[in-house]
């Protein structure tokens, strides 16, 4: 119960600190992992630490909520049977579901576990012993994704089933390797159609009106991403800015913004990446003012290099933002 309790506390804990964004924890999952099970019973049966060797499967899926990752995480693990000076050889099989609430920190994600197990007992744990039972059981851990795909975790779980009068008290400290399924590329955003001219009556026979349309991109350059991250650096601030101050100005045009990647990754990795860079500009601008339904974004992944994806400063060039926009200029012509 007290490490219940614990894991409970740190839960509400990560409810209310803030972190970046959980995109990269976010989707279908499945995992393996091996440990170190240490258990002891208390109740009739004399207590007596022990430990063995634990393996143990999950899988799950995981929603990004903003700034922390909620999902559902379904285990099974299996705890060989060590030497227990009370009983003799003990060992019990564990599987459940429950909830996994992260707070992804670049690469890094912190979570807490809590949920509903099945623990049934093996050698001097079955039958009348203990035989099995359902608890709640609770965890931390913490994980690293070091490719698009891929993660490492460290993780503690700990239960405490009871039956026929026996308590058992488990807990696994284990390390594994999780792979995560690459989502569907992004679907693009759909290019908002202009509307036509108007057609504006002449208030001469011989005048008429006629619109110039200029173009003007603005690139938000590489340094204002990290490698395998959507989190805009403080040196986007100077650039964005001169975009806000244009909307405020021509607040009739519209913006887009194209997202783009360096060549590592998958394409699919990098299209969904590239999306992500574009609507964290898109956000950005929203929250300096700028109505939504003016801005478009798109994920162009490795497409349009600027620079040589071959060095290190090529790449970080290429880890950038476009932003384009339009600007229309009415003004009469005289028609001969």
């Amino acid at each position: 119960m007290k490490h219940t309790s614990i894991a409970l506390a740190v839960t509400a804990a990560l409810l209310v600190v803030s972190g970046a964004r959980a995109d990269d924890f976010s989707g279908a999952y499945v995992g393996a992992k091996i440990g170190s099970s240490r258990s002891d019973t208390s109740g009739a049966q004399p207590s007596s630490r022990a430990s063995a060797t634990t393996y143990g499967l999950e899988g799950g899926y995981g929603w990004n909520l903003g700034k922390t990752m909620l999902g559902v995480d379904g285990f099974y693990d299996s705890n060989d049977q060590t030497y227990h000076a009370a009983l003799g050889q003990l060992g019990s099989h564990v599987y459940g579901l429950g909830l996994k609430l992260g707070l992804p920190i670049n690469s890094l994600m912190p979570y807490a576990k809590l949920g509903y197990a099945h623990t049934s007992g093996t050698g001097a744990l079955s039958g009348n012993t203990f035989g099995s039972a359902n608890s709640m059981n609770g965890g931390l851990g913490l994980e690293y994704k070091f490719a698009p795909n891929w993660s490492v975790a460290g993780e503690w779980t700990t239960l405490s089933p009871s039956s026929n009068g026996t308590k058992l008290n488990n807990d696994n400290f284990s390390i594994g390797v999780n792979y995560y399924f690459a989502p569907p590329p992004a679907a693009a955003a759909a290019e908002p159609a202009s509307a036509p001219a108007a057609a504006e009556p002449a208030p001469q026979p011989k005048e008429a009106w006629k619109v110039i349309m200029e173009e003007k991109p603005v690139r938000i350059e590489g340094a204002s991403f990290d490698t395998n991250s959507a989190k805009l650096k403080p040196t986007a601030d100077a650039k964005l800015q001169q975009v806000v101050d244009f909307a405020r100005q021509y607040p009739d045009a519209n913006l887009r913004v194209d997202g783009y990647t360096d060549s590592r990754g998958s394409k699919a990795y990098n299209l969904k990446l590239s999306q992500r860079r574009a609507d964290a500009v898109k956000a950005y601008l929203v929250k300096k003012g700028i109505a939504a339904d003016r801005i478009s974004t798109q994920g162009y992944g490795m497409d349009n290099p600027v620079a040589d994806n071959k060095t290190v400063a090529g790449r970080a060039q290429n880890r950038r933002v476009e932003v384009h926009y339009t600007v229309r200029e009415e003004k009469k012509v005289r028609v001969q």
